[in-house]
């Protein structure tokens, strides 16, 4: 995702890098030239006039806009309830790390109580290496021991396999007496929590935009833009490409912003920043426990100060 701080309004007119017009410039140059075209020939195809006037196409615009709106807040609903399932996940793993470091009683030592901070950490790289459909083996080794490591590796769902981890955990606390069965009990409503979490971004992934709605407004934008110099060269003439292209620009750009964050977890410029946000994760915990980041540990876990 691209982040930038808010720009002179002049300067955010020429701004290239995030938005979608590098993608739609090939389709705008074809309409252009189209529109030229039929400027040229005065709206006649062979010895037909087309008798189209602005006034149908402008009632049929604005249906179509209405349409492209529903397809952008469906969109942007989906990009929104990402980010705060990532938010929520944000700050239950802080509670849990909290209630590691601070829960258990004063006999458990501090590689114990830093184990579940790891495997938070393993939890998090997990879930977005799940949503992104790219392998998560490099950063599970960072945080687990062998042991955990061989059990998720193979592993389908790796974030839940951990959510076991997590909890057996939470079992061997109470069975040592670490902790008692209220403080267990506020463990595992936490856990459930990141099973939730887990399960609203599959929702999410596995649950695109209806293929038909797609299919539809996808027709509908570019039949409206192949007509609408038709409708426009009597009243503008050599105007009508430049505001013919300006226009699909407006509708086109609509519709591929909304596919862009249809998938929130994707890897396009203007989906979810993953990767900073289980880095952000990581460092808070990380700073909670005392434990400091080695960027290329030897035993597969991160060093404990």
């Amino acid at each position: 995702m691209i982040i930038k701080e808010k720009e002179h309004w002049f300067k955010m007119l020429f701004v290239w890098q995030g938005s979608v017009l590098p993608q739609l410039l090939p389709r705008l140059i074809l309409l252009f030239i189209l529109s030229c075209i039929i400027v040229y020939f005065n709206g006649n195809v062979f010895d037909f006039k087309i008798p189209l006037n602005p006034a149908p196409l402008a009632l049929f615009g604005f249906v179509l806009a209405l349409f492209l709106g529903f397809r952008n807040n469906v969109s942007y609903d989906r990009f929104w309830e990402g980010r705060k399932l990532w938010g929520a996940l944000l700050n239950h793993t802080r509670s849990l790390a909290r209630q590691a470091l601070t829960l258990t009683n004063s006999a458990a030592d501090h590689s114990f109580k830093t184990e579940l901070i790891l495997l938070l950490s393993a939890f998090v790289y997990a879930l977005k290496h799940q949503l992104r459909n790219t392998d998560a083996g490099h950063d599970l080794q960072r945080f687990l021991n062998d042991k955990q490591y061989e059990i998720t590796a193979n592993a389908k769902y790796k974030p839940i396999v951990i959510t076991k981890l997590l909890g057996e955990w939470i079992q061997k606390a109470r069975n040592e007496n670490l902790i008692d069965s209220i403080q267990q009990a506020r463990f595992d409503e936490n856990i459930d929590a990141l099973t939730d979490i887990v399960g609203g971004c599959e929702r999410i992934s596995s649950t695109p935009f209806p293929y038909t709605y797609r299919i539809l407004l996808h027709r509908t934008v570019y039949v409206y833009c192949f007509l609408l110099p038709f409708g426009l060269v009597d009243s503008l003439q050599w105007l009508t490409p430049f505001i013919v292209t300006f226009v699909a620009y407006t509708f086109v750009a609509f519709e591929a912003i909304a596919d862009e964050i249809e998938d929130p977890f994707g890897v396009e410029p203007n989906d979810l920043a993953l990767n900073s946000l289980s880095e952000m994760i990581e460092s808070t915990i990380f700073e909670l426990g005392g434990i400091s980041k080695d960027p290329k540990p030897e035993t597969g876990r991160s060093i404990i100060d």
